[in-house]
């Protein structure tokens, strides 16, 4: 289910509450482009709690395939380099 930013203005969060009885979703367009998704804060968990088993598998591979340094100045280096970017 797509609302408009302005709809969520008007009716503030009770919008949500009745969207959500029937959709599993609601996506927020603002200006035309779809920006936002409301889901219920259950699924939210499940959703977070993927990202960070994904996450780990990734690193453990990283470690088994050796992609993975302990130098300290490679790293403060690496993030000086990424602050100069933002």
């Amino acid at each position: 289910m797509t609302v408009t930013a302005s709809e969520v203005k008007q009716k503030g969060v009770s919008l949500f509450e009745k969207l959500l009885d029937g959709f599993s979703e609601v996506i927020i367009n603002v200006r035309g482009k779809d920006k936002y998704c409301v889901i219920p804060f259950e699924e939210y968990e499940e959703f977070r709690a993927y990202k960070l088993e994904k996450a780990h598998k990734e690193v453990m591979e990283d470690i088994e395939a050796g992609r993975y340094h302990t130098d300290l100045r490679r790293h403060f280096d690496a993030i000086e380099e990424a602050i100069k970017g933002d």
